[in-house]
């Protein structure tokens, strides 16, 4: 059996203040761009990217590295940079700052900022943040929530969520833009009622406030896009398995089959 050596002592309640403070303020940095337009470029893998992806990332790593400088931050736009980390450690950060930016270019809300905390493979502290539409999504030891802000950044309501336990005619949600047949051949093993079609890690947080039952994704993603929605989601009571009914884990690097940090398919889903 392995035994983890224990982590430095970390106050989470702090760290996640930091992650709400800077998810809004990148959420925002996001909305300004948004109003006014930006150019699109593509990467080597030929997805998009924007100022906004930029501006946003740029925000998070200035305020995780002043908070934590110890720990390293695996950021999407700094690995695409090729800003790849060394030894991660038993702790790091998984930074996604504009998650769904095929969303923001079609300009239907559905896109997020993501900071997630993982501790031997394990996301235990997470945001997710829809500027948009004004949800801020929480996940930590002492549970998860919900947070309305408004479009200025200020704090409407908040509220402790939680996963429900999937009734016998299940709700689904499934990727707006990278829902494959795979997926649907999936959801057959199923009795779903109904699939939403959502952009982003938006999914996640329609399971861990209860108004969805599950999440099958069959096409490829990066550990930046699940992190922060999966600690939000198993803070919530759900869980992320692995199509071998594992648990999804994190710092995949090495892999013989795959780029550094892609994550295997999985599906997410709220109270067994």
């Amino acid at each position: 059996m392995t035994v983890n050596p224990a982590l430095p002592t970390i106050d989470y309640a702090s760290l996640l203040s930091v992650f709400e403070k800077t998810a809004i303020e990148a959420g925002l940095e996001i909305l300004r761009i948004y109003e006014e337009g930006c150019d699109v470029a593509l990467k080597e893998d030929k997805s998009p990217v924007t100022a906004a992806d930029h501006a946003a990332e740029a925000i998070i790593l200035k305020a995780l590295r002043e908070a934590t400088p110890d720990i390293p931050v695996v950021a999407e736009e700094e690995i695409s940079g090729g800003h790849v980390p060394g030894d991660l450690g038993g702790r790091f950060y998984l930074v996604d700052p504009l998650d769904g930016t095929r969303e923001f270019v079609n300009r239907n809300g559905d896109f997020t900022v993501n900071i997630a905390l993982i501790e031997y493979g394990v996301p235990v502290l997470g945001i997710v943040y829809a500027p948009v539409r004004g949800w801020l999504f929480t996940g930590g030891p002492d549970g998860a929530k919900e947070i309305t802000l408004d479009h200025e950044g200020g704090v409407v309501s908040t509220k402790q969520i939680s996963c429900r336990t999937a009734p016998q005619q299940m709700i689904a949600v499934a990727s707006r833009s990278h829902r494959t047949p795979e997926t649907d051949a999936h959801l057959e093993d199923f009795d779903i009622e109904e699939c939403v079609s959502v952009g982003s890690s938006i999914k996640f947080g329609l399971l861990a406030r209860g108004e969805a039952d599950i999440y099958p994704r069959l096409s490829r993603t990066m550990e930046w896009d699940t992190a922060a929605g999966d600690a939000v989601l198993r803070a919530a009571g759900g869980v992320t398995l692995t199509l071998d009914g594992e648990l999804l884990t994190y710092g995949r690097r090495n892999q013989a089959d795959d780029a550094d940090f892609a994550n295997p398919g999985f599906v997410a889903r709220g109270r067994l």
